[in-house]
Order: structure tokens, then C-alpha cells, then sequence
């Protein structure tokens, strides 16, 4: 067993599901999206990249792409959702976490085809 395998699966796998964790609820109630998972997901989504920027596969430049991709739309999320907190606005609105929601359906979509990618090499692999 590869360790340096296991290990990069790990954060692919954990980024998407904190992710979908962050994701799941009503789209514009607050209560159900908490900002911590937000920066978890963005956190352990920035590791899952640097991970990605060794990988020498011929598949290697896609699942870098889609991880960069996710990066951007959290550090979106996490932007918005800073901005409401420190900004002008007092609280964030239904509308506003809607807004950050969605953008972490961006990157949840971005997600998966890193882990539906990463299955698919792991096949190609076995083979």
C-alpha cells in the first residue's frame, strides 16, 4: 500500500465531505451553515491541492484544475461571508447565505469530480 496514495485520497475524500457537510440545509437559513465548516472545508481544500500539485499522472492537470476550481469558490464563500460579519451589513440575510451556499455548491460540484476522477485513475490502475 502506497502511503503517499492513501494520504492524498484522504484530503480529496475529506475536503468533499466537509463540503457536503457545510452544503446540506436550507439554502438561506444561517443557523444551518455554520461558518467553521466553511473554513474547514476550505482549509482541508487548500491541502488537497498542494497534494495534487505532485501528482505526475496523465489525469494529474484535471484533478488540480477541479481543486483549484473548489478553492476559489470557498475563498469566495469565505470572502462574502467575511465581509457581511465585518462589513457594513449587520447580519447576514437569507439572500447572503443563499449567495454563500451556492458558491460552495460550486466547489462541492468540483469536489466530486476530483473523487470521481481519482476513482476512475484507481481503476485504470488496477488494470
Amino acid at each position: 500500500m502506497n502511503f503517499e496514495k492513501v494520504l492524498f485520497a484522504f484530503f480529496i475524500l475529506l475536503a468533499l465531505t466537509l463540503n457536503f457537510g457545510f452544503f446540506l440545509g436550507d439554502l438561506g437559513n444561517p443557523e444551518q451553515h455554520h461558518p467553521y465548516e466553511l473554513f474547514a472545508a476550505l482549509v482541508v481544500s487548500v491541502i488537497a491541492t498542494f497534494l495534487k500539485f505532485g501528482d505526475r499522472t496523465p489525469v494529474g492537470s484535471v484533478l488540480l484544475a477541479s481543486s483549484l476550481v473548489a478553492d476559489l469558490q470557498l475563498l469566495a464563500a469565505a470572502l462574502v461571508w467575511g465581509i457581511v460579519v465585518h462589513g457594513t451589513v449587520s447580519e447576514a440575510s437569507p439572500e447572503i447565505i443563499a449567495s454563500i451556499v451556492s458558491l460552495s455548491g460550486g466547489a462541492l460540484l468540483a469536489n466530486i469530480v476530483s473523487v470521481v476522477l481519482l476513482i476512475m485513475e484507481t481503476f485504470a490502475a488496477r488494470r
